[in-house]
């Protein structure tokens, strides 16, 4: 069993990267992946641990990028790199992207205050460091008494429907897609339920044109997939030439009815086989006949 999208101290999870190993130690996965937003310190973190411990560890990282239509504002996408650390000129894009999200987290900081919410940069930087997003403000929110759950905190302040929300500047998918391929990594569109499509041909569509951009594999397995999404995802993947990827989208305490590596309700064991795919294609992406 592998588990191939969870999070980290280092962006929005609970579990330190230790205790992140350890836990997939401990049920038994075979692999893990650390896909952490906009990141790879916790995988940089975990790395040696994982060695020490035994566990074969991955590198990914989760990047939230715009599709350029407006009824789909924000496409996640998952980066892997198989075989070969990330380049110097990815790093530096990603300290880009870290950026953005920090001049973010400041104007929505300044908007949480001009709602009388006294919710304060400083306390969601000592959350959540260099990563720090909206989950952190959420916690902060309930702690604070504002909210009662994480998911009213999202409701009523931070969703892209709320009076709190504020717009961060992210990545167009295809220049994504491209900065991934480019440095030698797969990428993969990370749960695409969250696209929103109920049209299914609308659905296909919109995957078939993120394919021609560039796009190499897709998450049929995540938590929030019934089996009759994970099929039609895997059809789309095989239909189109994709590789299939899956993930429990691990984040701890911040999603508690999210297990590692079996999801919600038990309802993903993903088998080595899709890891050993990706690896014969990251193989083939590096050296190309």
């Amino acid at each position: 069993m592998i588990d191939l999208h969870t999070h980290t101290t280092e962006s929005d999870g609970t579990f330190t990267p230790r205790e992140l190993v350890e836990a997939a130690i401990a049920i038994g996965l075979e692999a893990l992946a650390i896909t952490d937003h906009d990141t790879f310190a916790g995988y940089a973190q975990a790395e040696p641990i994982a060695q020490e411990l035994g566990l074969r560890l991955l590198c990914g990282i989760e990047l939230s990028t715009a599709l350029g239509n407006p009824k789909v504002k924000t496409v996640h996408l998952l980066g892997y790199f198989l075989h070969d650390e990330p380049s110097a000129e990815f790093h530096a894009w990603i300290a880009k992207m870290q950026s953005a999200r920090l001049d973010r987290n400041v104007r929505l900081a300044a908007r949480l205050q001009s709602l009388n919410v006294d919710i304060r940069l400083q306390e969601v930087l000592a959350a959540g460091r260099s990563i720090a997003g909206r989950p952190h403000f959420a916690k902060l929110l309930v702690q604070k008494g504002y909210c009662g759950t994480i998911p009213e905190a999202f409701k009523k302040f931070l969703d892209e429907s709320a009076p709190g929300f504020v717009e961060r500047e992210e990545p167009g998918l295809e220049e994504a897609i491209r900065r991934i391929r480019d440095a030698g990594g797969i990428p993969s569109l990370a749960h695409p339920i969250r696209l929103g499509k109920r049209d299914q041909a609308e659905e296909e569509r919109l995957i078939a044109g993120m394919c021609d951009a560039g796009l190499m594999a897709l998450e049929a397995y995540h938590s929030d997939h019934d089996a009759e999404d994970t099929e039609r995802y895997i059809a789309l993947a095989r239909k189109y030439g994709m590789l299939i990827t899956g993930g429990s989208d691990f984040h701890g305490a911040h999603k508690p009815l999210i297990n590692l590596g079996t999801g919600f309700k038990r309802n993903l064991k993903l088998p080595m086989s899709l890891l050993d795919a990706l690896l014969q294609e990251g193989v083939r992406e590096l050296h190309p006949r």
